[in-house]
């Protein structure tokens, strides 16, 4: 193999990576919302999860899109991980497709298929032509870079010091596990690697019981990338990695002495496919086999998942714990689940300002995580809340409980805006670590009384709200409450701006002190319009804050 064919070889490899890409991104972005908005109704059961997974890696030509989705899904509490797992499962067995239409070689049409699918892309005048051309422009390099691949290396079976290769590598078909897994970590597509042991089978170099192997390589190097993108995410991604990983070790642990020690691929060969083909078979029973397997055993993987992936205290909080959608007939229960929910939004959104305010003063971020954790609590408890009075409210209710659900639908966003207000005070306590900067003695001693007012306001307006009433000398207190926030801030402003002006402190650290108490100063008027909100005279009537 001279210079001209690597290059002619690497070329190849690049343009099949791209056209496999470019190809997969056009279909997700044409079909990818559509198969997200209908993913919770088509993975009640796991043998429904399995298809839609299968389904879908069809389309999306990705079985990490799939995963991706599926996992958006179980973050928002509308899927669990048992859910999640089947779709994983099928994803596998989905992204066998590629292999087939390698193995059907039709790199006759790449030429004409570049030349429609560039024209639709560059001049289609609708977005539709456009992703259309993307979709047969991707399509076009793909088996335009399979026969470029495959062309390259034509030659190699003439040479001498290949063919000795290749009986000593047939004689150790092991190797090829370690190189398959080698590769797909390095390519981070299970498709593409299998792609090239095709390219090479279609020019009759490639002994089947060293592919036999490399595919089971490749499909555990697939996991590689999954694992390294889990290693700073949620817990309930990387049970979902693990999940993956552990799939595709199982097929391993039963393919690769299958290949070694049973005449296997003997019985591949005796269907009397071609050598791409063959791969392609190889491909196929490995994911199915083993999708067989797996799949009536989602829910001990999944426990499984858990002993190696522990759930920790701040997780699992994505769903209503007190709200039972079946008893939408029982008013006075539902108001009562309701309130209960709300208190649970309450205590979460009120940890997150205590907590967001400790960090900032501290310049710690050691709860940063937690925060955002929560706040993803708050945001899902908002929708779900709100979803869950308006199925009810369909049906008539009492005026008491109509009104309550009419109070409570803005008190749960003056909630979730109080909690948006402490990841704002995180994201400055992030910059205060990263730039070094701090606040003065003074300056505390000036957050400090703000952020005492507002919690005392916070836990008097929620006892009031909770109670569904407000005693006169509570609304006087409430009123005390906001008017000292009010006061207090702008005195601090003031006196800050005073500080920047005899350069008693830096200017990065003046902008952040005025955007904070902007900040508390909110979270004080979202506090006194739940107070307002606590009497059930005030039905309807929301102040303007």
């Amino acid at each position: 193999m001279g210079f001209t064919e690597i290059i002619a070889l690497l070329g190849g490899l690049g343009a099949f990576l791209f056209g496999m890409k470019f190809m997969g991104n056009g279909l997700e972005s044409a079909a990818g919302t559509k198969l997200s908005a209908i993913m919770n109704k088509l993975t009640g059961n796991p043998v429904k999860g399995f298809l839609f997974g299968v389904g879908t890696t069809i389309v999306i030509q990705s079985s990490a899109a799939a995963t991706v989705m599926v996992m958006g899904l179980v973050n928002a509490g509308i899927v669990d991980l048992v859910q999640a797992a089947s779709v994983i499962i099928g994803s596998n067995v989905g992204t066998t497709i590629t292999s087939i239409l390698i193995a059907l070689d039709i790199s006759f049409i790449a030429p004409f298929c570049i030349f429609i699918g560039g024209v639709l892309y560059l001049y289609g005048k609708k977005k539709w032509l456009k992703k259309l051309g993307q979709i047969v422009l991707g399509f076009g390099f793909l088996f335009q870079g399979l026969k470029w691949m495959s062309g390259s290396m034509k030659g190699l079976k003439d040479l001498a010091w290949f063919q000795d290769l290749l009986t000593n590598v047939a004689s150790w078909p092991v190797i090829g596990f370690l190189i398959g897994l080698v590769m797909c970590a390095i390519m981070q597509s299970s498709s593409a690697s299998v792609g090239v042991i095709q390219a090479m089978a279609l020019e009759g170099i490639m002994p089947m019981g060293f592919a036999s192997c490399a595919v089971a390589g490749i499909n555990l190097g697939s996991s590689v990338p999954t694992i390294i993108s889990s290693f700073n995410a949620k817990n309930d991604a990387k049970r979902a990695s693990f999940i993956y990983t552990f799939y595709n070790f199982v097929g391993c642990v039963i393919f690769v002495p299958l290949t070694l020690f049973t005449p296997y691929t003997s019985w591949i060969a005796a269907t009397g496919a071609n050598d791409i083909f063959q791969v392609s078979l190889f491909h196929i029973i490995f994911k199915v086999v083993t999708a067989a397997i797996c799949l009536p055993l989602v829910k001990p993987i999944v426990k499984l998942s858990y002993k190696f992936i522990p759930k920790v205290d701040h997780e699992g909080e994505l769903r209503l714990e007190h709200i039972d959608v079946n008893l939408k007939g029982a008013p006075t229960t539902a108001m009562i689940q309701v309130q209960k929910e709300v208190e649970r939004l309450g205590n979460l959104a009120k940890e997150n300002l205590v907590l967001a305010v400790d960090g900032l003063r501290n310049r710690s971020l050691e709860n940063a995580e937690k925060i955002r954790e929560q706040e993803d609590t708050v945001d899902f408890l908002t929708n779900a809340i709100t979803e869950y009075m308006i199925s009810v409210n369909v049906n008539a209710l009492p005026t008491t409980v109509s009104n309550y659900f009419g109070r409570v639908f803005h008190v749960v966003t003056d909630l979730e805006r109080i909690s948006d207000h402490a990841i704002n005070i995180v994201e400055k306590t992030e910059t205060f670590v990263e730039q070094k900067l701090s606040f003065s003695e003074l300056a505390k001693s000036e957050i400090a009384p703000i952020v005492d007012h507002n919690i005392e306001l916070f836990d008097l307006v929620m006892k009031d709200f909770l109670a569904n009433k407000a005693t006169e000398h509570d609304l006087l207190q409430m009123n005390r409450h906001e008017q000292q926030i009010d006061l207090l801030t702008k005195e601090a402003q003031n006196n800050h701006i005073e500080r920047l002006k005899a350069k008693e402190c830096s200017t990065e650290t003046g902008v952040i002190f005025v955007q904070l108490m902007h900040d508390l100063e909110r979270v004080g008027d979202h506090l006194y319009n739940i107070g307002w909100l606590a009497n059930a005279e005030n039905d309807g009537i929301v102040r303007e804050i």
